[in-house]
């Protein structure tokens, strides 16, 4: 669709630059999983990406992921104009996740980024177990120390790792922080050494350990650099988001 040609200018900017952004740091680009996050945009626009060779979307609310999962994974059975593809989307729940709405989810999502208590993670647990699936999730770590975010401290996450990873329907992949919202690229720099030092002392206690989870449009280049091997992208792919919606 030519209205959304701009979608193919922004993604093919951003992975190239995240290929820059890798040479440069000498890392490969291969190893890095980019989550695009399309909260705030329509289907139509996820399916044009999709279209591009993205496959790994991110969605902050489960209302409005149900909603894309079901409008997108029936298109694809239906609609031949993207080859089938949509249907193969795979679902990341990026955002804040309640317990009682883990049950909407559970039948589809791919990776939870946002576990960050026992408690949680049992209700995952319980529900996959009902689905006979097991679902993989992230540690939510709050590595910036802002009361208004949510994850463990950084003290708590080996204690949290080692309940969870007891869970028979759980498979623990990692972990995710969000860096603080500030121009101070030391303070982001700092957020990010914190969690790849905590990663990389509990990946030889979990063997299931893969994916370290962390940088956004604003500053996805200083995770790179400090090891984020999973980057979570909407704005760079999808434009500027309106709210009002």
């Amino acid at each position: 669709m030519m209205e959304y040609a701009y979608l193919k200018e922004n993604y093919d900017e951003l992975v190239n630059d995240i290929k820059n952004v890798c040479t440069e740091y000498g890392r490969n680009f291969s190893d890095i999983t980019l989550v695009a996050v399309s909260k705030t945009f329509p289907p139509e626009q996820i399916a044009e990406v999709r279209k591009l060779g993205q496959v790994i979307f991110g969605e902050n609310k489960v209302q409005e992921l149900k909603e894309k999962y079901d409008i997108l994974r029936d298109a694809g059975f239906k609609d031949g104009v993207y080859g089938g593809i949509l249907k193969d989307i795979k679902w990341h729940l990026v955002g804040h996740l309640q317990t009682n709405k883990v049950k909407y989810i559970v039948e589809f999502v791919d990776l939870i980024h946002s576990v960050d208590s026992l408690k949680l993670a049992e209700v995952i647990n319980e529900q996959a177990e009902k689905h006979n699936r097991i679902i993989d999730i992230l540690v939510q770590v709050n590595t910036s120390g802002e009361d208004q975010k949510s994850g463990i401290e950084p003290e708590d996450a080996e204690i949290l790792c080692e309940d969870i990873s007891k869970l028979k329907n759980i498979r623990l992949k990692g972990l995710m922080t969000i860096g603080m919202f500030t121009d101070n690229e030391e303070i982001i720099r700092s957020n990010f050494k914190v969690l790849r030092e905590l990663f990389s002392q509990l990946k030889s206690k979990h063997g299931s350990f893969e994916y370290l989870s962390m940088g956004m449009t604003s500053d996805y280049r200083i995770a790179v650099e400090e090891g984020a091997n999973m980057l979570r992208i909407g704005s760079a792919v999808f434009g500027h988001r309106n709210y009002q919606r």
